[in-house]
């Protein structure tokens, strides 16, 4: 369990990729820079997809984890 405290929390459970990335992608462009999003996903492909997601675009991956087949991933928003 993360420390960290997210000022958005983004709840993507069931859902199949690609909308959890996509939902996050709508999300990170509302966010201010430096504002933290919780993602909460089911979706094995997270693991793979938001770390890529961080690589591709300037937002850094604080954390992620995995509870009980739940996937949670904390990112702040990077400077575009």
């Amino acid at each position: 369990m993360s420390d960290l405290v997210a000022d958005i929390e983004l709840d993507t459970k069931g859902l199949k990729c690609p909308e959890p990335v996509m939902m996050l992608h709508r999300q990170i462009r509302k966010m201010a820079v430096g504002e933290v999003v919780k993602v909460i996903a089911t979706d094995p492909a997270t693991m793979r997809d938001i770390p890529s997601f961080c690589e591709f675009l300037p937002h850094e991956l604080l954390s992620s984890s995995v509870e009980d087949e739940v996937y949670l991933f904390w990112l702040k928003k990077g400077q575009r």
